[in-house]
């Protein structure tokens, strides 16, 4: 049976369902014409809520700008009314230097300057503090006024030397370093060092002149302090929230009560870029939400001008946003509970009735969307409706029983091919293996059977030329007779070596055919045996860098025979050269090595050459396994390795990159007492 996929009436014809239109006549006054009036209310009364606190803020920048301009014309009269007074005539009149030093100190203490100095009409100059080094008084426009006799007072900027030059601790009490600010714009200052002074100066009526005074402005905290109390008493914010005032340095707070943590004052963070650039680079006066260091505040900011014209900082006062928007989030969220609950006391009138409709029709809608997705177990389960829907309802289920257990019938039918796939699928798998584990084993024994006929021909070969020299050299000997006596060593050499390679050939002849020869076995001092090698390969050791050293310290004799471990020591060694084309060193080792309780001797061949990878050093033991293509056959470890096996021993390798190969042969043997 093939289902047919249904089509979403809701998705055709929604507007015109039962459930619909009965949702609409009851519903759409509640939720569509009472909902829009209550927006409009409500956005209206939110736009006069926040121009309330923008209103708010504003008249309270207009309290901090009048506190900040008359603490200017205060400093303002005290300068004139100190160059005016009897005391400072009188005090000019003695001509003292050291009076008038005191008399400043005592005025600037007393009228709270960071600093005061005089200076006459001919340049004559006397300060307090005490100056470091002379200041540069030409560059203050103020300074210039006050010597033309018009006093007045400024905001100037003065740099890390002006302030140096007055006093070094001026200079610290101005450095801020600059912390790393949310939503400031990016910098690579670390510290800011200029300071912000209010700076006066007024004429002395007096033999002309004029006296300076100023008052840095960076971590001035009574200053700071003291806008605030004033713009935000007691009980004048809501409930949570707290008012601040700030002074920039450009876009560096450098006197503010805003907290970076809960004891330590913001100084030297910074503004957000969209308040500098509307207050400092437009010159406009900031009146909105901002936000300052680590929370949002209904922020009033307005610039700072200097003496020349150029806006140098802000003056900044706000409260904290969050109570008022929680304020304001606690009036919405009453108007919208009530509205809230209306709806919650009105609608389930209708909807009670409303549900045996629409219900039962959601339901199997559900369950056939369901069905669509794979979920064939879907139920409607809508049980004891007597009418239209219901028995609707129970058709559905039961042609949904139906569809179900005849998928599970093809579920089943798939299964079970898909078992019988697999089967057969892991025999011809495992069948291919056999295939091809039997070819190369094929393919080995052809090559050996190849290797051994070509060996025992190459044997018999060679035995005629090594008979006809070894009879020859008889010949020569008796011919010479006693002028023979010199070259005995060289003779005897040569009947050693003929003799190594008779040996050698009829081992030759062992490998291709071990069933027809049979070799004696005899004990042999291995130690000899390693020292015998040596001259065999010492044309190959000449012709590289490489160093040998021998540490022979086996007591007991092997069961092997002299030819046989001669001829797996050569190969070892020869190897070993090969490994170390630029030069190394070549160790040799034996010492008595009992294996799982059998005396025997272990014979240890080493290289510093280049090494061999895990994958190569795995194979190195396999016929025909070569890494000298030209030159090698890949049948010297082999034979190697079986020779020494024949002989009931065993042999091993390591080896690491770069680092270089060792061989460890261990072969039986006795005590040379005991033989």
């Amino acid at each position: 049976m093939r289902l047919r996929k249904v089509k979403d009436p809701q998705r055709r014809a929604w507007y015109r369902s039962v459930r619909f239109r009965l949702l609409m006549i009851a519903l759409l006054p509640m939720l569509v014409v009472m909902p829009l009036f209550l927006a409009v209310v409500i956005a209206n009364w939110s736009a006069r809520f926040d121009k309330l606190l923008i209103a708010k803020v504003n008249g309270e920048l207009t309290i901090a700008h009048q506190y900040f301009s008359r603490l200017k014309e205060r400093a303002s009269e005290q300068v004139q009314g100190l160059g005016a007074s009897a005391r400072f005539k009188e005090t000019l009149a003695r001509g003292s230097d050291s009076v008038l030093q005191q008399f400043l100190d005592t005025e600037r203490r007393k009228y709270g300057f960071d600093f005061l100095y005089y200076i006459a009409p001919g340049g004559y100059f006397v300060s307090s503090p005490r100056l470091e080094r002379t200041v540069n008084y030409h560059k203050w426009p103020v300074v210039h006024a006050a010597l033309a006799g018009k006093g007045s007072t400024v905001v100037d900027i003065f740099s890390r030397d002006d302030l140096m030059a007055i006093s070094p601790a001026l200079a610290e009490q101005a450095r801020v370093k600059l912390v790393p600010t949310k939503a400031a714009a990016p910098t690579t200052r670390t510290e800011e060092t200029r300071g912000m002074v209010i700076h006066t100066a007024a004429p002395v009526s007096v033999g002309g002149g004029a006296l300076v005074a100023g008052v840095l402005l960076n971590r001035n905290l009574d200053f700071i302090d003291t806008i605030n109390d004033l713009v935000y008493p007691a009980q004048s914010l809501t409930e949570g929230s707290r008012g601040t005032a700030t002074l920039f340095l450009d876009d560096v707070r450098v006197s503010t009560n805003v907290r970076l943590f809960e004891n330590v004052r913001a100084l030297g963070t910074r503004v957000s870029v969209i308040v500098r650039d509307t207050v400092l680079g437009q010159g406009k006066v900031w009146l909105d939400r901002a936000f300052v260091v680590n929370d949002w505040y209904i922020s009033a900011y307005e610039p700072i001008t200097d003496s020349f014209g150029k806006r140098v900082g802000m003056l900044y006062v706000g409260f904290l946003d969050t109570p008022f928007r929680a304020a304001k989030l606690r009036t919405l969220m009453t108007i919208g509970g009530g509205f809230v609950l209306l709806i919650l006391l009105s609608v389930p009138v209708f909807l009670y009735w409303a549900r045996s409709i629409f219900h039962p029709l959601e339901a199997m809608v559900a369950t056939i969307g369901r069905v669509e997705k794979g979920d064939l177990g879907a139920r409607t389960g809508i049980r004891g409706a007597d009418d239209e829907i219901g028995r609707v309802s129970e058709h559905l289920d039961l042609l949904l029983e139906q569809v179900q257990e005849r998928d599970r019938r093809l579920r089943e039918w798939a299964d079970e091919l898909e078992r019988r796939v697999a089967e057969r699928t892991r025999d011809l798998r495992e069948a291919n293996q056999r295939l091809e584990a039997t070819t190369k084993q094929l393919v080995v024994s052809e090559k050996l059977a190849a290797i051994g006929e070509i060996t025992a021909s190459i044997a018999h070969e060679i035995n005629n030329p090594i008979a006809v020299i070894q009879g020859n050299l008889d010949v020569i000997r008796e011919q010479i007779g006693d002028d023979a006596l010199p070259v005995e060593t060289e003779f005897k050499l040569i009947y050693e070596q003929v003799h190594s390679i008779n040996v050698l050939v009829n081992k030759l002849l062992q490998f291709a055919r071990p069933e027809e020869y049979a070799g004696v076995v005899e004990y042999h001092s291995p130690n000899d045996v390693i020292r015998d090698s040596i001259p065999l390969v010492q044309h190959l050791l000449n012709k590289v860098d490489i160093v040998l050293e021998m540490d022979l310290a086996a007591s007991r004799v092997v069961a092997m025979n002299r030819t046989e471990l001669q001829q797996v020591l050569i190969n070892l060694i020869v190897n070993a050269i090969h490994a170390m084309p630029d030069g190394g060193r070549l160790t040799l080792r034996s010492r008595d090595f009992d294996n799982e309780g059998t005396p025997g001797v272990e014979i240890e061949v080493t290289d510093t050459g280049h090494g061999m990878p895990p994958e190569v050093l795995k194979s190195v033991f396999d016929p025909f396994f070569t890494t000298k293509r030209e030159e090698g056959t890949g049948l010297g470890l082999s034979i190697s390795q079986k020779l020494i096996l024949r002989s009931g021993g065993h042999i091993r390798a390591s080896s690491a990159l770069e680092k270089g190969t060792a061989f460890v042969i261990w072969i039986p043997g006795e005590e040379p007492d005991a033989i």
